[in-house]
C-alpha cells in the first residue's frame, strides 16, 4: 500500500517532469503560449503554472469573494476572459462588485470599467504569477476550475498600485506551495428535456425579462442549443455562421452604434458594453494559420477564432418593453462561444438599428 511519503514523492517526480517537459516545448517553440503549451503535453494550464511556484508564483487561496472585492484595490488592470474559441479583455477599474450569496451558487455582479459575472461554485485554485518577457515584466492574479481550465486573469498595467498587489499575495497566500496542482475532470451534464416542448415554448412567450431565460432552461431541464432548434421558426433561425460575426462588427463600427458582447466560461462571464471601432480578420498560431477575427480598440480587445464557430443563431426573447434579439455563436460541441445583442438599459426598448442589423445577417 503506498504511504503518504510515497505519494507527494510520486507527485513531486510527476511536477519535475512535467516543467522538463514544458521547458522543452518551450526551446522547440518559442513564445507558445501556456493554454496551447498544457494541451500539447496533456496537462492543465494550472498544472503548468503550479511548476514555477517559488519566486515567480505563489499559490492563493480563498475566501473567493474576499479575493475578487480585494481586486478593486488594485487601480487599472486588464481583465481577460475566455473559452477555447473567444476571449475578452479590457483595460480599467475594478469598480462596484455586490456579492450576492447563495450557498453553493454564490454569483458577484462586477459593474464599471470592468463587468462580469462571477460564479464562485467554479473557483477552485488562484496563483499571483510574475511572467518575465523580453520587453516587459507581466504581474497577475489567475483564476482556475477544479479541471485546471483558466476562469479569468487580471494582468498589472502601468499604472496598477504594485503595493496592494503585493499586499493581496500576502493576505491570500495559501499554506500549500507544493509545485503540484491536483486536477479533476468535470462529468458531463446531460439534459433531455424538455419533456412538453408545447409548455416550454408557452412559457417563452411569457417572458418578462432576458434574465428570466436561464431559470427558464433549467426547469425544463433543456441545454441551451437544443432550446434553440426546439424554437426553431418561433423564436430562433441560424445564420451563415462563418460571416456572421463580422458582419455585425463591421455594421456596429460604420453605424458607431453600441453593443453588447458577452463571452466566458463556467466561473466568469466578461460583458462589453459599448462601441467598437478597430475590426481586424488575422492569421496566427504555433501549430499552423489559425483565423482570428478581433476587435483592437485602446481599452477592449476581442479574439474569435473562427475556425472553432460552427453555428450561429438569431434568438430573440419577450420582455416588458417587447422582444430583445441576440446573435449566439456555438462550436461544434455545442458549446456556447460568445453573444452579441444591442446595448440596452432596463426599461428602454432595443434600437432599431441593432434589429436593422440582425435582420441583414446572411442567412444560413
Amino acid at each position: 500500500m503506498e504511504t503518504s511519503t510515497q505519494t507527494k514523492t510520486s507527485a513531486a517526480a510527476g511536477a519535475n517532469a512535467l516543467a522538463e517537459a514544458w521547458e522543452s516545448l518551450q526551446q522547440t517553440k518559442p513564445g507558445i503560449r501556456i493554454r496551447e503549451a498544457a494541451r500539447a503535453l496533456g496537462a492543465s494550464e494550472a498544472e503548468l503554472l503550479a511548476t514555477k511556484i517559488g519566486p515567480q508564483v505563489v499559490r492563493l487561496q480563498g475566501p473567493w469573494p474576499e479575493l475578487l472585492r480585494r481586486f478593486t484595490t488594485l487601480g487599472r488592470v486588464m481583465s481577460l476572459t475566455r473559452n477555447d474559441a473567444c476571449i475578452l479583455e479590457h483595460k480599467g477599474l475594478f469598480q462596484e462588485i455586490d456579492i450576492i450569496d447563495a450557498g453553493p451558487r454564490s454569483m458577484a455582479t462586477v459593474i464599471g470599467p470592468i463587468e462580469s459575472r462571477v460564479f464562485f461554485h467554479a473557483w477552485h485554485v488562484a496563483f499571483a504569477a510574475t511572467e518575465e518577457k523580453t520587453d516587459r515584466v507581466l504581474k497577475s492574479i489567475q483564476v482556475f476550475d477544479r479541471s485546471g481550465e483558466a476562469i479569468t486573469k487580471i494582468y498589472l498595467q502601468e499604472k496598477s498600485d504594485e503595493e496592494a498587489y503585493a499586499r493581496l499575495i500576502e493576505d491570500f497566500r495559501s499554506p500549500d506551495q507544493s509545485p503540484e496542482q491536483p486536477v479533476s475532470v468535470y462529468a458531463a451534464e446531460v439534459l433531455q428535456g424538455p419533456e412538453n416542448e408545447a409548455a416550454f415554448l408557452q412559457e417563452w412567450s411569457e417572458l418578462k425579462d432576458t434574465h428570466e431565460f436561464f431559470g427558464m432552461l433549467r426547469r425544463h431541464k433543456v441545454d441551451r442549443y437544443h432550446a434553440l432548434e426546439v424554437a426553431r421558426g418561433k423564436y430562433t433561425y441560424q445564420l451563415n455562421a462563418k460571416a456572421t460575426p463580422q458582419v455585425i462588427l463591421e455594421q456596429a463600427a460604420a453605424q458607431k452604434l453600441p453593443i453588447m458582447i458577452f463571452a466566458g466560461n463556467r466561473g466568469n462571464l466578461q460583458i462589453h458594453q459599448g462601441k467598437v471601432r478597430t475590426i481586424r480578420l488575422l492569421e496566427r498560431g504555433h501549430n499552423g494559420p489559425e483565423p482570428w477575427l478581433n476587435v483592437l480598440d485602446p481599452d477592449f480587445n476581442m479574439h474569435l477564432r473562427m475556425d472553432l464557430v460552427d453555428t450561429a443563431w438569431v434568438v430573440k426573447k419577450n420582455t416588458t418593453e417587447g422582444f430583445v434579439t441576440s446573435v449566439e455563436l456555438f462550436n461544434k460541441q455545442r458549446n456556447l462561444v460568445a453573444q452579441f445583442f444591442g446595448l440596452r438599459k432596463p426599461g428602454i426598448p432595443e434600437k432599431l438599428e441593432w434589429r436593422s442589423i440582425v435582420e441583414n445577417l446572411p442567412a444560413l
